[in-house]
């Protein structure tokens, strides 16, 4: 579809986040203007639309890239809350995970991605099993996905992991994969060594759960005399890059690998402090020039999949813990939440709002009380902006959420009464 939005506050963030008035082109999946109204009528006289929409002075920037999160885990929203992080995942999680089929994890995470268009997430790096079925669900949806290798103890080869990590890369314009396991802790040395090789042989990077509790920082050092991150350096897994979820727990060591080997460092601050996780040194990791992204992690213990939470606890919870009010501005945070998750995930294409790049944006309503006055708007966004600011989500050029209406291909009803079916079963057998 050919798309004019005009009338629009256009935050591009290539470069910063000025602000252009002006319009927005869209050519099937890509963006084919943007800029001022001016230059506009220069490259679109004669052009036919199949829509104009007029945006009424709000707000287009790119989607928000949710960059670590476990969308079918919606079955287990609000089931196993208010526990120690180990009680949580031992006695309630990994016995109900058991349980799922290929069918659980497809209207489950088709849940989610209705959850991640009402807070303007345009794509998400998604760690979870039975990736056909979440594959499936994202296409289907469309909606775009990086999936992410979670091998460990419990389940998986690196076999599979390389079978993955061919089909997915080749599957949909829509879906990508990266190299990865779910942590140190639940995966013996093997099975890393394993997938340091197959990184080498790709040459590729690998991502993990990373220091995410002191109790795993220290269990590692029991077992090989590092840190998480040291010992997986250690044995070649980072040649090639990659990233870490959560990074709670770091040494000076560990974030001098993360700047040297180029990692990213996917925050997940709501998360870390329900789980009493901790405070990601995230000051330190910005001042040091480590990429940063920022994650919900799962609905299981979060609870929501809601990046305008994600940003303003990812600035406040620095500020509070420094102590220092000034600490990583929301602008940064902002920055983390679209450029910085894109690259993290590896969607190059998708980072930025430039001629080229895919039409993966939001519509922002500034016509909303907790956006006024507009004294500045990225902050506003940060600061007071909720999911109730969200007007418009769109991916690779297609409006998937609009003013409150789903276009996804399925009813809302349908998938809430099939992710309720799956819990149910779950919980009765």
């Amino acid at each position: 579809m050919k798309i004019r939005i005009y009338n629009a506050r256009i935050i591009t963030m290539a470069g910063g986040v000025d602000i252009i008035e002006g319009e927005l082109h869209t050519d099937g999946d890509k963006i084919s203007f943007a800029g001022s109204s001016s230059d506009a009528k220069k490259v679109c006289e004669g052009t036919i639309w199949d829509r104009e929409i007029d945006a009424c002075g709000n707000v287009i920037m790119p989607g928000f890239k949710d960059a670590h999160t476990h969308s079918a885990m919606t079955f287990l929203r609000s089931y196993a809350d208010d526990l120690p992080l180990q009680e949580w995942l031992n006695n309630r999680v990994f016995p109900m995970e058991a349980k799922l089929t290929q069918d659980d994890v497809y209207w489950c995470s088709r849940l989610a991605i209705m959850e991640y268009l009402t807070s303007g997430i345009t794509a998400n790096f998604d760690m979870y099993m039975k990736n056909e079925a979440n594959a499936k669900a994202s296409v289907e949806s469309g909606f775009r996905t990086v999936l992410c290798g979670s091998i460990n103890d419990f389940g998986g080869t690196v076999k599979e992991i390389e079978d993955e990590y061919n089909r997915f890369n080749n599957y949909d314009k829509l879906l990508s994969y990266q190299l990865g396991f779910h942590a140190e802790y639940t995966t013996n040395r093997d099975i890393l060594e394993e997938m340091a090789a197959l990184a080498e042989k790709y040459k590729a990077p690998v991502y993990t759960h990373n220091s995410e509790t002191k109790l795993e920082v220290e269990g590692c050092i029991e077992r090989y005399g590092k840190t998480p991150t040291a010992f997986l350096d250690s044995i070649g897994m980072f040649n090639y890059g990659g990233g870490g979820f959560h990074c709670v727990y770091m040494t000076d060591e560990d974030l001098d690998i993360c700047k040297s080997k180029k990692l990213w460092v996917v925050t997940n601050p709501a998360s870390n402090v329900k789980l009493a996780s901790g405070i990601a040194p995230i000051k330190k990791m910005l001042d040091m020039g480590i990429g940063l992204a920022i994650g919900t992690d799962g609905p299981a213990s979060n609870n929501c999949l809601d990046m305008f939470r994600e940003m303003f606890l990812t600035t406040a919870l620095q500020k509070v813990s420094i102590p220092d009010a000034s600490a990583v501005d929301a602008n940064d945070v902002l920055h983390m939440a679209t450029v910085g998750g894109a690259l993290s995930m590896g969607l190059t294409d998708c980072d930025t709002i430039e001629a080229g790049k895919y039409a993966d944006i939001i519509m922002i309503d500034l016509k909303q009380p907790n956006m006024q006055p507009l004294n500045n708007i990225t902050k506003n966004i940060v600061y007071s902006g909720s999911k109730q600011n969200v007007k418009m989500t769109m991916v690779a050029g297609n409006i998937l959420y609009e003013d409150g209406k789903f276009n996804i291909g399925a009813e809302p009803e349908e998938i809430y009464a099939k992710a309720n079916e799956s819990i149910e079963r779950m919980k009765a057998e």
